[in-house]
C-alpha cells in the first residue's frame, strides 16, 4: 500500500467519514487533486468495504476543453470498471465574480440530488491542506471571525426537514496539493489542467499562485500546515460555543404571521447581553440578527455598533441597509434593542389596532407581539418607582379600550403640570418608526386616556395613599 493511501486510510478511520457499506462517489473534476482521491480510494476500497463510483460536473465553461475533461473522467471510470454520475450544469462566464460560487452551488446541488434520490449515500471531494489555507487567508482579507476561520469543513451532512439523506465528505483536508501531484507522477497517471487555475483575475488563483508560495518561502512550508490547525481549532471552538451555551444562540424567532413579522418589531433584552462577557455578546447579537435578518450582512463592525448602542440612552438608532433601524428602546418595561423589519427597499407600515379589555382581565394584542393585562394588585406589594401607575379601583369601569394612540390624543401623568400631545411624550422618549405608532394607550368611554404604556396614570384616576386594593394596567411579553 503505498504511503498515502495508508496516511489516508488513518485519517478516515480517525474521523470515521467513511464506513463499511457507503455507496461513495468521488466527485472527480480531472484535476489532480480529485484524480488522486479517486486512486487512492481504489487502492482503499476493499479496506474500507465500500462501493465507489464517480461524479462529475461540466459547467460548459471552457468550451471544448470542459468536454475533453468530461471525456477524461468518463475513461477513467470505465478504465477501473466504475458507475458514473455525469450532470451538465452550465454557468454564465461573462461574468468575473460570482462564477466560482454559482459553480460551487449547482455541483453541489447536483450531489444532493444524488444523495436524495439514493443513488449514493456519501461524495468525497478532494478539498486539500492548499485549499484550507486559501479558505482562511480569503477570509480574513475579506472580514470574518471564528466561525469564518474553521474554514472548510471536513463533513455536510444533507438534511430536508430535520432528516439527513446524505453526507458530503472531505478526506484530503490534511494532504498538500505537491504530494498528491507526486503520488500521480509515481503512479504513471495523467491528470487535466485547467486553464482557468491559472487566471489571476480570480482572487483564489492570486492567493494560490501568488501568496501562497510567498509564505511558504519566506515563513516555511509549516505555515500552510499551521493556517490548517488553524481551521481546526477555529472548528471546535464554533461546535463547543455551538452546544455548550445556549445563551448564545440565536433568539426572537422568525415564526407567526407573515404580515405580523414584516411590521414586528423584534427585541433583545439589553441588561442579560451586557452581563454576559464580551465574547458572549458578540455571538448573542449575532445570533439574534442571523435569526430575524436572514438576509443582512453581519460584519464585526455592525456587531460592535450594535453593542455601543445597547450601552447608550435609550431612543439612540443605527441605520441598517434596506431602510431597517436598529433601536434601543423600551418594551414591557425593560429596555431592548428593537430591530424594525421591512420588506426590502423599505418599511412597511404599522396598521391601527383596538380591542376591549375587561377589568380584571387581559387581551392579546397581536400587533405587539404581547397581551395586555389589567390586574387587581396590593399597592403595597409594588415597587415604589411603579405605584405612579396604578389605577383607583373604584373609579374604573368594567371594561377599557385599549388601542395604539391617535393623532390629537392627549395625556395628563399625573406629578405634570398639564396634559400633552402624546406625540409630544413620544418624542421626549425618542420613540421613532413602528415603535412610536403602536404604543397602546387605555381609553374609558367618557373620560378619555387613563392609562400609557410606561407613564404615570393621571392623577384624577391614581390609586389613592393607603389603598388595600389597586388595578396595575401592563404589558406582558409574548402572547397567551
Amino acid at each position: 500500500m503505498h504511503e498515502l493511501a495508508e496516511r489516508l486510510l488513518k485519517a478516515i478511520r480517525k474521523q470515521e467519514s467513511i464506513r463499511a457499506g457507503d455507496r461513495l462517489a468521488a466527485a472527480v473534476s480531472g484535476g489532480a487533486d480529485s484524480v488522486a482521491l479517486l486512486c487512492l480510494l481504489l487502492e482503499l476500497r476493499a479496506e474500507l468495504g465500500i462501493v465507489l463510483s464517480v461524479a462529475h460536473v461540466n459547467h460548459k465553461l471552457r468550451g471544448e476543453e470542459a468536454d475533453e475533461d468530461e471525456r477524461f473522467v468518463a475513461q477513467l471510470a470505465r478504465q477501473h470498471g466504475l458507475e458514473l454520475h455525469v450532470c451538465e450544469a452550465p454557468v454564465d462566464g461573462n461574468q468575473i465574480f460570482g462564477i466560482e460560487a454559482a459553480a460551487r452551488e449547482l455541483r453541489y446541488g447536483f450531489f444532493r440530488q444524488l444523495a436524495r434520490e439514493g443513488r449514493v449515500t456519501k461524495i468525497a471531494t478532494a478539498h486539500t491542506l492548499d485549499d484550507q489555507a486559501e479558505t482562511v487567508l480569503l477570509r480574513i482579507f475579506r472580514g470574518t471571525g471564528i466561525r469564518g476561520l474553521s474554514g472548510v469543513h471536513p463533513r455536510i451532512v444533507f438534511e430536508e426537514q430535520g432528516r439527513a439523506f446524505g453526507e458530503l465528505v472531505r478526506p484530503l483536508l490534511g494532504f498538500r496539493r505537491a504530494a498528491l501531484q507526486e503520488f500521480l507522477r509515481e503512479q504513471g497517471q495523467s491528470w487535466r489542467e485547467d486553464s482557468s487555475n491559472r487566471d489571476i483575475a480570480f482572487l483564489r488563483n492570486r492567493v494560490r499562485h501568488r501568496l501562497l508560495p510567498t509564505i511558504g518561502k519566506e515563513f516555511g512550508e509549516a505555515a500552510i500546515e499551521h493556517m490548517g490547525e488553524l481551521a481546526e481549532i477555529a472548528r471546535a471552538e464554533e461546535e463547543h460555543w455551538g452546544c455548550g451555551h445556549p445563551e448564545v444562540r440565536g433568539q426572537g424567532g422568525g415564526a407567526g404571521d407573515e404580515t405580523r413579522q414584516a411590521a414586528s418589531l423584534r427585541g433583545l433584552a439589553v441588561a442579560p447581553l451586557l452581563a454576559l462577557p464580551l465574547a458572549a455578546q458578540r455571538r448573542l447579537v449575532r445570533g439574534w440578527m442571523e435569526t430575524n435578518a436572514r438576509d443582512l450582512s453581519i460584519s464585526f463592525r455592525l456587531i460592535e455598533e450594535a453593542l455601543e448602542l445597547a450601552r447608550g440612552s435609550a431612543g439612540k438608532r443605527l441605520e441598517l441597509p434596506s431602510g431597517r433601524n436598529l433601536r434601543l428602546g423600551r418594551r414591557c418595561g425593560r429596555q431592548e434593542l428593537l430591530l424594525e423589519l421591512g420588506p426590502p427597499g423599505g418599511r412597511s407600515e404599522a396598521a391601527d389596532y383596538e380591542y376591549a379589555l375587561t377589568v380584571p382581565g387581559a387581551v392579546q394584542v397581536p400587533e405587539l407581539g404581547a397581551c395586555i393585562e389589567a390586574r387587581v394588585v396590593d399597592p403595597r406589594g409594588v415597587r415604589e418607582e411603579e405605584r405612579g401607575q396604578l389605577l383607583d379601583l373604584g373609579r374604573m369601569p368594567k371594561e377599557v379600550l385599549i388601542r395604539n394612540w391617535r393623532a390629537g390624543d392627549r395625556f395628563w401623568p399625573s406629578h405634570t403640570s398639564e396634559a400633552k400631545k402624546v406625540k409630544e411624550l413620544l418624542s421626549d422618549r425618542h420613540a421613532t418608526g413602528a415603535e412610536k405608532k403602536l404604543w397602546p394607550v387605555a381609553v374609558a368611554e367618557g373620560c378619555g386616556l387613563i392609562w400609557m404604556l410606561g407613564f404615570a396614570v393621571p392623577a384624577a384616576f391614581r390609586a389613592p395613599v393607603g389603598a388595600s386594593k389597586a388595578i396595575w394596567i401592563r404589558e406582558i411579553a409574548g402572547m397567551m
